[in-house]
């Protein structure tokens, strides 16, 4: 049976080897019913994997007595915390080979006991993980290679507490380790919240969204996590670094954009001042549908090209309109919303859905949040239910990639067409199957969009992994064509480095390894994330 530490404040367990809870995989019949959607597959699920089948080493460490506390070795924990949840980890332990599994799991409760594990760790040769959630896409908490001596995962989730809040300046003070909802339920009773809403809220810590700059809630406006930052609180193996905490400052470059989405490599992100705002009480959502996907893409453009920011603002191809279950007649679908703690939105609303339909678009009159629309109420339900609906693919041998990127207005068009046609040749290519590719825009901007992909088809049973890396490349070649960026909000890691490497001035990168040489002198943090 799968076992996974759970989650503060519930009962339930997290699955150790798939995305989110245990209980809510897909069972059998659906993963059989989801295999039959793409020819080639297996014609039954592989089973669930268990712990207790791998083969786990005894830890090539042991800490002194003065951190013993801290530190477990227990199988299902360590299991736990050997990967993230992107397909090639979920595929990786349904066949039995999850990779290096780390010695230990450390869970330290202020910075200072983290500042004394990296101690010891430097001093031992020990490779250092840092984990939140665990709910990285991109082989951002494994460990690969055999350059260590040992592999400690560092799981902040025990540092999970809102510290401060500071009402009249509206911000608080957090320690990274706390999970989306453990952070807004103690905002709660204030009637603030930070309002950053990944896919992964749920699963993912505040110190995750700030190390791998994540996106969030709102399609327009404050898109990412940085846009709340006021001060961040980081120990690095050199010394902490602590921020003062300023609404906006112009003293040379930010010390904070150092950390910002540096994941893991250069220090330990164990706190931040973050930017709060009242709770909005005022929402208004609908849909629009549109039998043209340029008119689409038009009608998207001028909406964030005006001043109306929608906090909701994703386009449906139709493809992905029709797996959400918003539309059935091959119409792509905008789903709009607006909410505000102040004022009313229907206005707004309105002159948005005015926008659309001067476009082309068929859209359905404004209603309330709590009476959204069919197309509105489908696309949230089939958007957290997705990931686990991935793993139910994946047990039937199908191989699905989702990837993100963001490129100016001028290349959406034709990047999301070659996309579609040299992505999908690769797919074809490597496994005789034609793949389904989809496509929707999650974020917009003035200059741009965040197109976000999802290609599934058939694999070969035991090359997999093989599979997923040719169309993992296959994308990052037609995303560096187009000067889009390997990822818009997923972070980089272990698998988009080859094409972050492409993508990044050279200067810069010399910059990166000296700060990493500097800060982290023994080459223990996150070894092979964004530099050697």
């Amino acid at each position: 049976m799968p076992v996974a530490p759970s989650d503060p404040g519930t009962s339930r367990t997290r699955s150790w080897w798939g995305w989110g809870y245990a209980d809510s995989h897909p069972a059998d019949a659906e993963c059989a019913a989801l295999g039959a959607l793409l020819p080639g597959t297996v014609p039954r699920p592989l089973p669930i994997p268990r712990v207790a089948d791998l083969d786990i080493a005894r830890p090539g460490a042991t800490p002194p007595d003065t951190l013993a506390h801290l530190v477990t070795a227990d199988p299902e924990v360590r299991a736990a915390h050997a990967m993230g949840k992107a397909y090639r980890d979920v595929i990786r332990a349904l066949r039995g080979r999850p990779g290096r599994i780390p010695d230990l799991v450390a869970r330290p409760t202020d910075g200072r006991e983290v500042a004394d594990l990296l101690d010891w760790a430097g001093g031992q040769d020990v490779a250092v993980i840092p984990f939140g959630g665990g709910s990285s896409v991109v082989g951002g908490v494994e460990y690969r290679g055999d350059a260590h001596r040992a592999v400690l995962s560092l799981d902040l989730t025990s540092m999970d507490r809102v510290l401060e809040i500071d009402a009249v300046s509206r911000s608080a003070r957090i320690q990274a380790g706390a999970l989306g909802p453990v952070l807004e339920d103690q905002l709660r009773s204030h009637g603030l919240t930070l309002r950053h809403f990944p896919q992964s809220f749920e699963f993912s810590t505040l110190g995750g969204w700030l190390a791998t700059r994540a996106g969030g809630h709102y399609a327009t406006g404050r898109t990412h996590i940085d846009d709340h930052v006021q001060s961040l609180r980081v120990v690095t193996p050199a010394g902490v670094s602590a921020s003062w905490r300023l609404p906006a400052s112009g003293a040379g470059p930010s010390p904070d954009r150092l950390f910002l989405g540096s994941e893991g490599v250069l220090g330990v992100i164990t706190e931040a001042w973050m930017r709060l705002q009242e709770r909005p009480r005022h929402k208004a959502s609908t849909s629009v549908a549109f039998a043209d996907f340029q008119q689409a893409l038009d009608a998207v453009r001028a909406i964030a090209q005006s001043d109306l920011a929608p906090a909701n603002c994703r386009l449906l191809d139709p493809g992905e309109a029709l797996l959400s279950g918003a539309s059935h007649d091959g119409s792509a679908i905008l789903i709009l919303g607006f909410e505000s703690a102040t004022a009313g939105v229907a206005d707004r609303l309105t002159s948005a859905l005015d926008l659309a339909r001067a476009h082309g678009g068929r859209g359905e009159e404004p209603r309330g949040d709590h009476n959204a629309d069919t197309a509105v109420s489908s696309w949230r339900s089939a958007f957290l239910r997705m990931p686990y609906l991935r793993d139910g693919l994946a047990r039937m041998g199908a191989v699905v990639e989702t990837f993100e990127t963001a490129a100016t207005w001028d290349k959406i068009p034709a990047l999301i067409d070659a996309v579609r046609t040299q992505v999908g040749a690769a797919a074809l290519k490597a496994t005789g199957h034609p793949a389904t590719i989809n496509c929707r825009l999650t974020h917009v901007y003035p200059d741009g969009a965040a197109p976000y992909f999802t290609v599934a088809v058939a694999g070969r049973p035991g090359e997999e992994v093989e599979i997923w890396d040719d169309i993992k490349a296959a994308a990052g070649d037609v995303l560096h064509r187009y000067e889009a960026t390997i990822t818009h909000h997923h972070a980089v890691g272990r698998d988009h480095r080859p094409a972050y490497d492409l993508q990044r001035p050279e200067p810069f990168a010399l910059a990166l390894r000296a700060a990493k040489d500097a800060l982290d002198p023994h080459h223990i943090l996150n070894p092979g994330v964004l530099i050697d």
